[in-house]
């Protein structure tokens, strides 16, 4: 019998969660692990299968996609019916306006005005898909590494589709060394700026997934104290978790802003090499 086990098994309170705790000791990561929610049949390209199956995560996904195009095209008509913007349409313009000059703008200078859509979608996709982790009942689509990894990917290929469109092939990777390196050390440097490269779209992945996932393992670990230790610590661990409840609003909203600031970041240092 585990540690925790033997803990439950002292708890007085039969209930379907002391039970999954008894059964298994991993039902933290049970509950905030993708689950299946429409199976649809597979495509064989080859030897390659293909599963189109619609996860929990990626319906969190399609869902924060269509509410954004909801709230945005409300907004948008509101605006154009004012001569000032009021309520929502107003709010989303003051978010959009932060993005701008307090993010994209102070990141790549002047040219990153051209890049505003994809940073303004990317911005808010992931504080929609951050926010409707939030709501009970649903799922955190960013606490998966795939979709984190999925967002770093498109990050990482604007910064090198553009990079090489602004500088040309050559000298985009010309420019990534250090200029004046003595030549017995260029080859180690060629083998550190290439890793650079991976190490970027690698950290935001990482820092998305691992700040989205932490929050809701602490709230259920607090939670679990209740079937661990009985009714009295009720008030201590209901009060703690939401005060991280609390949190995890400001780190949804501290996340997109990252993600978005450092891929902005990223971008113009790859346009801009000089700098």
């Amino acid at each position: 019998m585990t540690f925790l086990t033997a803990f439950v098994d002292q708890v007085p309170v039969d209930s379907a969660l002391v039970q999954a705790v008894k059964e298994d000791d991993n039902w933290i990561m049970h509950h905030i692990s993708d689950k299946p929610i429409f199976s649809l049949p597979p495509i064989h390209i080859g030897d390659t299968v293909i599963d189109l199956s619609i996860s929990a995560k990626i319906l969190m996904l399609i869902i924060s996609a269509v509410l954004m195009v909801i709230i945005f095209a409300y907004a948008a008509a509101s605006n154009m019916k004012r001569k000032h913007p009021k309520g929502l349409g107003n709010f989303i313009e003051m978010m959009m306006v932060f993005v701008r000059d307090d993010v994209v703008i102070p990141s790549m200078g002047k040219d990153g005005v051209r890049f505003l859509p994809f940073f303004f979608t990317l911005f808010f996709f992931i504080l929609f898909v951050n926010f409707l982790g939030l709501v009970p009942g649903m799922s955190t689509g960013t606490s998966s590494i795939s979709v984190t990894a999925g967002l770093a990917i498109i990050t990482f290929i604007m910064t090198q589709v553009y990079g090489i469109k602004h500088n040309g092939f050559f000298g985009y990777f010309k420019g990534l060394i250090p200029p004046g390196v003595p030549v017995f050390v260029l080859p180690v440097m060629i083998i550190i700026e290439f890793l650079g490269l991976l190490t970027k779209p690698f950290a935001l992945a990482i820092r998305l997934f691992a700040n989205m996932t932490a929050g809701h393992i602490v709230i259920y670990a607090l939670i679990g104290l209740i079937f661990m230790l009985g009714y009295a610590v009720i008030p201590v661990s209901v009060a703690f978790s939401l005060f991280i409840y609390v949190l995890e609003l400001l780190v949804a909203v501290l996340q997109a802003y990252i993600f978005t600031m450092l891929s902005a970041l990223f971008i113009g240092m790859a346009i801009h090499q000089d700098h």
